[in-house]
């Protein structure tokens, strides 16, 4: 299990079942403050067939951090038979609009909004 935090987000990779879960608030400054996140996701996708991103406890996420989720989401559809499963939240607003603009960049994504 791998962890990623600070007092404001709460990222955990859990290799056995390929799931990483964000909970919290992604405010940071600049993609090259997501680096350490970008390294995990990479990381994930290396190391499975299958990736699911659970985002439904992200109560929010700056520009920066959905140009990360942009970028990573370009690379894994190029990975063949590669499925990845986003599951989100209705509940919070920035979410299924971002999302579904993910779905767009890879078609094949199941995208879960519950």
């Amino acid at each position: 299990m791998n962890i990623i935090e600070d007092e404001n987000y709460h990222v955990e990779y859990k290799p056995v079942n390929g799931q990483i879960t964000f909970t919290g608030t992604l405010r940071l400054g600049g993609l090259s403050e997501y680096a350490p996140i970008v390294d995990c996701l990479g990381r994930a996708v290396n190391e499975s067939n299958t990736l699911t991103l659970s985002l439904k406890s992200l109560e929010f996420l700056n520009s920066s951090g959905i140009a990360m989720f942009s970028k990573f989401v370009i690379n894994a559809r190029n990975k063949p038979d590669f499925e990845l499963i986003v599951i989100g939240s209705q509940d919070i607003p920035w979410q299924s609009k971002s999302l579904n603009n993910l779905k767009r960049l890879m078609p094949a994504m199941n995208l879960i909004l519950e």
